[in-house]
C-alpha cells in the first residue's frame, strides 16, 4: 500500500503542476494557478500520516517506508526548484515570458551554482534522514529497523557525492575554451 501511494503522490504533483500551471498561463488565473500550486505539500502530509499509521498498526519497518521517508525528503528539498524550473519554461513557451536563465558554465559562477544545487540535496537528504531517524524511535527497540537505518546510509552518500561535485567546482573550476573567450572581444 506504501509504494502505491508513493507512485499516486508523484502522479498527484505533476498532475498539480499541470493543472496549477494551465490555470495560470492558459486560463489566465494566476491566483487560482497559485492555490493548486500550493496544495502540492498536502500529498506528502498525506503520504507521511498513512506512513505513521502503517506503523502505528504494527507494520514491521521495511524499505517501503524508508522509500516514504526518502520521498518526502526530495519533495521538502527539491519540489520548490523543479516547479520554478518547469514554470519558466511554461512561461516562455505559452505566454511570452523571457527564456529561462541557464545555469553558468565556468569559473566560481559554476561552482556558486553547484554549492546551491548541493544545498538543495542537502536538505532533501537531510529530511529524509530526520524522518527515518524519527520511524526509527517511533518503532522503537522492538522492531527491526535496520532496512531505514539503510536508507539513512544511502542518504550520507547523496550528501557526499553533491559535497565532492561543489568542491570538484570549487577547488578546479571549469575554465571557458580560449577560442571562446578571444571571440568576444
Amino acid at each position: 500500500m506504501i509504494v502505491t501511494l508513493i507512485v499516486l503522490c508523484e502522479v498527484g504533483f505533476w498532475v498539480l503542476l499541470a493543472a496549477g500551471l494551465a490555470l495560470r498561463y492558459v486560463a489566465r488565473k494566476p491566483r487560482l494557478g497559485a492555490g493548486v500550486l500550493l496544495c502540492e505539500p498536502l500529498l506528502e502530509v498525506v503520504l507521511l500520516v498513512v506512513t505513521a499509521m502503517d506503523l502505528k498498526n504494527g507494520a514491521e519497518p521495511d524499505w517501503k517506508h524508508g522509500l516514504a521517508a526518502v520521498y518526502i525528503g526530495f519533495t521538502v528539498g527539491l519540489g520548490h526548484s523543479t516547479i520554478r524550473w518547469v514554470d519558466a519554461r511554461v512561461a516562455h513557451r505559452f505566454a511570452g515570458g523571457p527564456p529561462p536563465v541557464k545555469p553558468p558554465k565556468y569559473g566560481m559562477a559554476r561552482a556558486a551554482h553547484e554549492w546551491r544545487t548541493a544545498a538543495r540535496w542537502i536538505v532533501a537528504a537531510g529530511t529524509a534522514m530526520a524522518l527515518l531517524q524519527a520511524a526509527i524511535r517511533y518503532v522503537g527497540g522492538d522492531g527491526d529497523t535496520g532496512s531505514l537505518q539503510m536508507w539513512q546510509q544511502k542518504m550520507l552518500w547523496v550528501i557526499g557525492i553533491n559535497l565532492i561535485i561543489a568542491v570538484g567546482y570549487t577547488v578546479w573550476p571549469k575554465q571557458e575554451p580560449r577560442d571562446r573567450v578571444g571571440a568576444g572581444r
